[in-house]
């Protein structure tokens, strides 16, 4: 990982190219931009990513979940939204990556709609084929980068995602918490 000095700030994009229809019309009504949720599921090539993704991440629960160090059985998270961010800031404080619960949420939400499964093949990235993925919508380069040790070597694993896309976020922007758009 490389060394930089951090500077928290916040990050306030909007405009057509960061927001799409569907942000721009929420900013238009509510005034902010960053709580734009996604209520429509993509085409169903996500949704069977989606289930392939979701059964994935139930064998990988199973290997987070065998005893710890100290022999005792480590945590069950349930396997959904909540848990899988309860369960990434488990590993995170292990490991010094800050963020809050609320914080993550909020771009999971913005950024997939909370579909572990989603990708993006609209966007520059998806033109230079390397689209974004997963909950927090990284692409594959920033997740190899920032992927956390412990945590499963697949960029759309939900856990594994959110783990790198924070430590990304950390090494950036100081914190999840201060990214407000796309990032």
């Amino acid at each position: 990982m490389r060394t930089t000095t951090l500077i928290p700030r916040r990050i306030a994009t909007t405009g057509i190219t960061v927001l799409g229809a569907a942000g721009i019309a929420t900013a238009a009504l509510t005034g902010t931009a960053h709580a734009a949720p996604q209520t429509a599921k993509p085409a169903a090539k996500v949704l069977s990513a989606d289930s392939a993704t979701a059964a994935e991440h139930v064998a990988t629960q199973a290997a987070h979940a065998k005893a710890g160090k100290d022999g005792k059985k480590a945590e069950d998270y349930p396997d959904n939204l909540d848990g899988w961010i309860r369960e990434a800031m488990s590993i995170m404080k292990k490991h010094g990556i800050p963020g809050s619960y609320d914080g993550i949420k909020r771009n999971i939400i913005r950024e997939s709609g909370g579909d572990p499964g989603a990708v993006n093949d609209w966007d520059i990235n998806a033109q230079k084929g390397i689209p974004s993925k997963g909950l927090l919508q990284v692409i594959q380069p920033t997740f190899d980068q920032y992927h956390v040790k412990g945590t499963p070597d697949k960029l759309t694993d939900p856990v594994a995602n959110i783990v790198a896309a924070c430590n990304y976020a950390a090494d950036r922007y100081g914190t999840m918490d201060n990214v407000d758009s796309a990032y």
